[in-house]
């Protein structure tokens, strides 16, 4: 592998001029600019990153921890993480926890080392050892979709229960009275704001509440699914956590025989790109990705406040100085909600 040395005794000139030139630090003819750029091209010399970056006091690259890549929500904000920030010039690491508090805390270590500019970070849960690291170190950092009280650092937020809430009212409002939830894995704050959204309405209704729990997998979807249609009091309605657990619904109730919208109405939440493709198309609770993407990336670089936030300044201030900004989602209709038919509404009566 060729060094800096051989680019140096190629061009005719110090190792210190080719530094200079890599790096555009101080100015040369445009003669001798041309000369080493030859001899790097003719050698295939590739400055070592790292060394020159920790010269410079930045790496330009980026740590974007998610907590599950088949996860089309996660893939889809880590590929728009990925775009605004390529945009301002940094490269980004992924790294896919899997849902492990272990693998987390390596691929932490392994960007800390690295020095990265920053961490945007999808944690897989409330794991002390990643909290303690992050708030001890100096790696400026950024908490995305998954609140966690004791990390003292700035954070992008979807309204989890604002989102649940206005789904379930939405399923009330069109007659539904027995509707039931699949919610999350416990433990996570997005499952909890989700669920109380959820409990939320039902509560205001003066209905009753079922709810089952998943792991946000397409499989437990369907489970919850199967259980709830087993109970005599069978809802008319679900309402999902996420889209992965509401597609598994669906497909359940078409193992079954059961029609959607016609005998079932279901709901899910994050509006991933496959939810529209459904069969019949799901009616869901869009997450403003693209926003909290852009919004992540303007507050990981210090760039909070020079732009305009076109439904209202979305911050809040937190404890030890930190900021939230928390993002509206919407609900979008489409062909997998119906009224009840008429007969759950005669069983309801009677």
């Amino acid at each position: 592998m060729a060094t800096m040395k051989d680019v140096a005794a190629r061009s005719g000139v110090s190792t210190a001029t080719v530094s200079h030139i890599i790096n555009n630090t101080r100015p040369v003819s445009d003669e001798l600019r041309e000369r080493v750029l030859a001899a790097i091209r003719e050698l295939d010399y590739r400055p070592y990153g790292l060394a020159r970056s920790l010269r410079r006091r930045t790496s330009r690259t980026v740590g974007v921890l998610v907590p599950d890549n088949t996860n089309p929500y996660f893939a889809e904000m880590a590929r728009l993480l990925e775009d605004h920030f390529f945009a301002q010039g940094y490269n980004v690491i992924i790294c896919n926890t899997e849902q492990d508090p272990s693998k987390e805390e390596v691929y932490l270590d392994l960007l800390l080392e690295k020095a990265v500019d920053g961490i945007v970070f999808v944690s897989t849960g409330n794991d002390p050892e990643a909290i303690d690291k992050l708030n001890r170190g100096t790696t400026p950092c950024v908490l995305v979709d998954r609140d966690i009280d004791s990390l003292a650092v700035d954070r992008v937020l979807s309204d989890n229960l604002a989102g649940a809430y206005e789904a379930t009212r939405y399923l009330l409002e069109l007659g539904h009275r027995r509707v039931a939830c699949i919610s999350g894995p416990q433990g996570l704050a997005s499952t909890t704001d989700r669920l109380r959204g959820y409990q939320r309405a039902m509560a205001e209704a003066g209905l009753a509440e079922r709810v089952v729990h998943g792991d946000f997998q397409i499989e437990s979807g369907r489970a919850a699914l199967v259980e709830l249609m087993s109970s005599g009091d069978r809802p008319t309605a679900v309402f999902s956590s996420n889209d992965l657990m509401a597609l598994g619904a669906i497909n359940a109730a078409a193992a079954a025989g059961i029609r959607i919208p016609d005998e079932l109405s279901v709901v899910g939440f994050d509006d991933i790109a496959f939810a529209a493709y459904a069969v019949p198309p799901l009616t869901t609770v869009r997450q403003a990705k693209e926003e909290i993407a852009m919004r992540t990336v303007q507050t990981l670089l210090g760039e909070r406040g020079r732009h305009d936030d076109a439904a209202g300044d979305g911050r809040k201030h937190q404890g030890g100085g930190t900021e939230s900004w928390v993002v509206k989602p919407e609900l979008v209709v489409r062909a997998s909600v119906a009224p009840p038919a008429p007969i759950d509404t005669a069983e309801e009566e009677s």
